[in-house]
């Protein structure tokens, strides 16, 4: 048959036109050029992106036609766009398929079902890491570490696994048990660990000796600003005599919120600068409790609304740590640019970019990122992370003893350690000369 005949050429574009479809999906087409509605009901593909797609559609047509085994269309679709996302090479750009997609970023939603371990990819060797434990859930007391590194969950071997698939495989039902193979230095160890429903306290909060508050935010979960506004109440905020607000282990969250805990300390001014792949900058400020969005052209529109000032008229105090990520970032930078909050701690995370999460039409989520984001003062944290203004270290943890075979829940909690950061956050706020030896 002549591959170019009339019936030939109309089945390639009708493939094609599928192929787009199921992997492009959503409503980002070619930049947003096409919107949702002509991706479902069909739209003449320009003739530069079917030439490029050739390939694609033809590659499909032959192990659907000669692989030796049979294979699902909605498989090559998931490897097809899984290729594409990889390509990215972005740890922070990830596909998952419709069977993991619902146990994908349930962080936010204030409660989990799975272990209670965040993790991140080691861009360096491309391995899966556990960077903070919940305390008092399954991961802990099964005597998994931060630094543990993944090798297998459940039997299946997840080098080239990016985060996302790992966690929803470690993720499950209540109840139900995940089979662990973790690295820890050369060791290999396993664990069972069985899953749990996990109730995220997100803010906690004391009142310290000498009238010094302190508030812990675990992420910038859609409640944040509001747990934190009741926070301040409870803590008499306007007669402090400082405030300590503790980002450590804090991965991130929401934009929206982490503009609006910004406006916490910073009654007017900028907040951060958006910048798109186009080069367009977006910058963010918050004046009257609002936080607006102004563009180059220099119109602007409302972003947040619940960006009020906190007037806290005493030192503040951040913590933050090499698992302070994301907003976490974003919200000590800002503060620090603008000299309203002492940072303290350890250098974090390094992660200057966001994401957004789309749900595909063939039911996969796509986690991609969209920008990177600035400090107010035009400085990319990306891979660099926040420095603090007082750089304290925390003590290594002793190594437990551990069974090499398997550990079953149970493992007692381990002692409470010091905790140098805090207190030389308390001695700063108290005018005290701060030991960083």
């Amino acid at each position: 048959m002549d591959s170019k005949s009339p019936a030939w050429s109309q089945m390639r574009q009708l493939q094609i036109g599928l192929l787009v479809l199921m992997v492009f999906g959503g409503g980002f087409l070619f930049g947003n050029q096409f919107s949702v509605s002509q991706a479902q009901t069909g739209y003449d593909i320009p003739d530069e992106l079917e030439t490029a797609l050739i390939p694609l559609v033809e590659a499909y047509n032959l192990i659907d036609t000669q692989y030796i085994e049979e294979i699902e269309t909605g498989t090559l679709i998931d490897g097809a766009i899984s290729g594409m996302v990889e390509s990215l090479e972005d740890p922070y750009s990830t596909y998952v398929n419709a069977e993991l997609a619902p146990f994908v970023d349930d962080r936010l939603s204030g409660e989990i079902e799975g272990i209670g371990a965040t993790i991140t990819l080691i861009q360096e060797t491309g391995e899966i890491e556990i960077v903070n434990l919940l305390p008092g859930t399954p991961a802990e007391a099964s005597g998994l570490r931060p630094g543990d590194v993944f090798v297998s969950v459940n039997g299946e071997e997840v080098f080239g696994l990016n985060s996302t698939e790992v966690a929803a495989l470690v993720r499950g039902p209540v109840g139900t048990t995940v089979d662990l193979v973790m690295r820890r230095g050369v060791e290999l160890i396993e664990f069972t660990v069985e899953r749990a429903r996990i109730e995220l306290i997100n803010v906690e909060y004391e009142l310290l000796e000498d009238n010094i508050g302190y508030i812990r935010l675990a992420n910038f979960s859609v409640d944040a600003r509001d747990l934190i506004d009741d926070a301040l109440v409870e803590l008499n905020a306007a007669d402090l005599n400082g405030l300590i607000l503790d980002l450590r282990n804090n991965p991130g969250g929401y934009l929206t919120v982490s503009t609006e805990i910004a406006g916490l300390f910073i009654e007017e001014g900028p907040i951060l600068i958006e910048e798109f792949g186009t080069g367009e900058q977006r910058t963010f400020r918050v004046q009257d409790g609002i936080v607006y969005q102004t563009f180059q052209d220099g119109s602007e529109r409302p972003f947040a609304a619940n960006a009020g000032y906190a007037g806290v008229d005493a030192p503040i105090v951040v913590l933050i740590n090499e698992a302070s990520a994301s907003a976490s970032e974003l919200v000590a930078g800002a503060w620090q640019a603008s000299e309203v909050a002492t940072i303290i701690g350890t250098t974090s995370f390094g992660k200057g970019t966001v994401q957004t999460l789309s749900t595909l039409p063939n039911g996969g989520s796509l986690r991609l990122t969209i920008a990177r984001w600035l400090t107010p003062d035009g400085i990319s944290i990306t891979e660099l992370g926040i420095t603090p203004d007082i750089v304290v270290e925390m003590p290594e943890p002793e190594e437990p003893e551990l069974d090499t075979e398997t550990v079953e829940p149970g493992t007692p909690d381990a002692e409470e350690l010091p905790d140098p950061q805090l207190d030389a956050a308390i001695e700063f706020i108290l005018g005290e000369s701060v030991d960083l030896d």
